[in-house]
């Protein structure tokens, strides 16, 4: 059940539009919060706030040079994210649907 909360804070993170944009963004490699704020008619405590959340769920890193803050994508926390959405898509011998085979033996039969 952990690792569905875990993932569950990055798919909600990616369910806002600006925060999906901002990781399509980051996409293509580091940004300045300057450059990104560049990109959307909000202000800079908004950017914050996403940026916070992204950050929490860790799909974006971090790093503070001088005054600016630099973001980028987490390689790893996105290999896994994938895996997950891989996972959880699809068929496999261990899936939570097969715990309880027979439960409802009997059902969609004619009776």
């Amino acid at each position: 059940m952990r690792e569905y909360r875990e993932y569950a804070k990055v798919f909600k993170a990616l369910g806002d539009p600006k925060r999906a944009m901002i990781v399509d963004m980051l996409s293509c490699g580091e940004l300045c919060a300057c450059m990104i704020l560049d990109k959307f008619e909000i202000s800079q405590s908004t950017l914050s706030h996403h940026m916070k959340i992204l950050c929490e769920c860790g799909l974006v890193k971090s790093r503070e040079q001088g005054k600016w803050t630099y973001y980028s994508l987490d390689p790893d926390t996105i290999s896994k994210t994938r895996q997950f959405l891989w996972d959880i898509t699809s068929d496999k011998e261990n899936c939570i649907c097969r715990e309880n085979e027979g439960c409802c033996k009997g059902c969609g039969e004619d009776e």
